[in-house]
């Protein structure tokens, strides 16, 4: 996911675009030459013409982004297509629930065949597959991979003769240090961004990530005693003023790059936030995966993402949307995809240039490190709406931490109690 979506304005022309779109190809029989490839990215437009361009070049199939800057407008667009004659050729979504969520609706492709042949190429790997399956079967294929950690502004730092951390407490106390001197330490999210989740996660799976991985499947409360003490740990950090601005609507690249905030907590997609602004990983930010909260864990939790590209069960045209997918997956398409935008690829062949980013990748390899599903993936749909609602109110109103647990809970028990029903 790229950065803070704002209120949009792709609404409008993306239904002008999707309405052309069903016009030529499918309904008329006819292979496709062009693909639309719908996505919640509208800011990587650029990197997607790319790899158009590249792709009509490499399998003759050419493929126009139409991009949107607001997640809800864009997932609900999405989700009535399903019920129109006018179908995307391809289009960008996300693992976990929402993934199992218009599986079970019968919507999208199965792409099983994919995979397998792709693990036995050695383009993806047995671990990433396990993220893709719904019952025993893979849908889509992966779109982008992440990390996560803290990018943080090294002209800040060296400013205040300060270092990565290596531990928790060296992180609070590079919090302590910059707000003593008037710098705010951290971004924030707004209420209305889909990130509101990113600190409760973070807190959480570097304090207990058995606990954190409970919640996913059911098996733990949003109001365990453990997620309790995370949701106080988190609003002692907001008491102290370490966060900027939750009503801030600003992007969090934009308060990066002017000072405002002097470290990021994202995936290492927002490097290409970064490199859009003109900013040079390595001389302008650097990057560190953020150390466990309770030390006396034998692994570092690592959130990790995997952005899935799917296609339809009756898409305009089947063929030419298989075809994609398949390219898309190969070391050709995803050296140019990653290198481009400046982030880590799903396919383990692909060489990354950037050598700031080879060692994140290298370093994310690091058997001492424990991979945890981002939030946004690990909960069912309609436990992720509750919370992400939720945390975003807490962001305003930290007192209120008990009651938004208490809220997020409900929406647990009633979807596993009627889960498989």
């Amino acid at each position: 996911m790229p950065s803070i979506r704002m209120r949009a304005t792709a609404l409008t022309a993306g239904a002008a675009m999707l309405a052309l779109a069903g016009c030529s190809g499918g309904d008329s029989g006819e292979s496709k030459t062009e693909l639309r490839l719908y996505n919640d990215k509208g800011a990587w437009s650029k990197f997607f013409d790319q790899m158009g361009a590249q792709s009509k070049q490499e399998i003759g199939l050419n493929m126009k982004p139409v991009g949107y800057t607001d997640e809800p407008s864009y997932t609900a667009f999405i989700k009535a297509s399903f019920r129109t004659k006018v179908k995307p050729d391809l289009f960008t979504w996300s693992t976990g629930g929402r993934l199992e969520e218009i599986v079970r609706q019968n919507q999208v492709a199965e792409t099983t065949d994919i995979w397998q042949q792709a693990i036995k190429s050695g383009d993806l790997t047995q671990g990433l597959a396990k993220y893709y399956t719904v019952n025993g079967k893979q849908y889509c294929v992966p779109l982008n991979t992440a990390y996560w950690g803290m990018f943080y502004n090294k002209k800040i730092f060296a400013q205040h003769k300060l270092e990565p951390p290596k531990t928790w407490n060296d992180l609070m106390t590079i919090a302590e240090t910059l707000k003593s001197k008037g710098q705010v330490p951290f971004n924030h999210t707004t209420p209305t961004s889909l990130f509101s989740f990113v600190w409760f996660e973070q807190l959480l799976a570097g304090t207990d990530p058995d606990l954190y991985e409970r919640l996913g499947t059911g098996k733990a409360s949003f109001t365990d005693p453990g997620v309790v003490k995370v949701m106080e740990q988190w609003k002692g950090m907001i008491d102290k003023g370490w966060f900027s601005n939750p009503g801030d609507k600003n992007d969090p690249a934009d308060h990066f790059k002017s000072g405002k905030a002097a470290m990021v907590s994202s995936g290492t997609w927002f490097n290409t936030s970064m490199t859009q602004r003109g900013l040079k990983q390595g001389d302008d930010y650097g990057f560190f995966f953020i150390p466990n909260v309770n030390a006396a864990l034998p692994q570092r939790s690592l959130i990790f993402e995997s952005g899935p590209l799917c296609s339809l069960r009756k898409a305009p045209d089947v063929a030419a949307s298989t075809k994609y997918l398949k390219w898309w997956i190969t070391p050709s398409a995803q050296e140019k995809w990653a290198n481009s935008r400046g982030d880590v690829s799903g396919n383990p062949k692909v060489k990354v240039a950037d050598p700031e980013l080879s060692r994140i990748t290298k370093d994310a390899a690091d058997p001492q490190n424990r991979l945890v599903l981002r939030f946004f993936e690990a909960v069912p749909a309609p436990v992720l709406t509750a919370a992400l609602d939720g945390l975003g109110g807490f962001l305003v109103k930290p007192d209120t931490y008990m009651k938004v647990l208490e809220t997020i809970q409900k929406a647990n028990e009633e979807y596993w109690k009627n889960a498989g029903s």
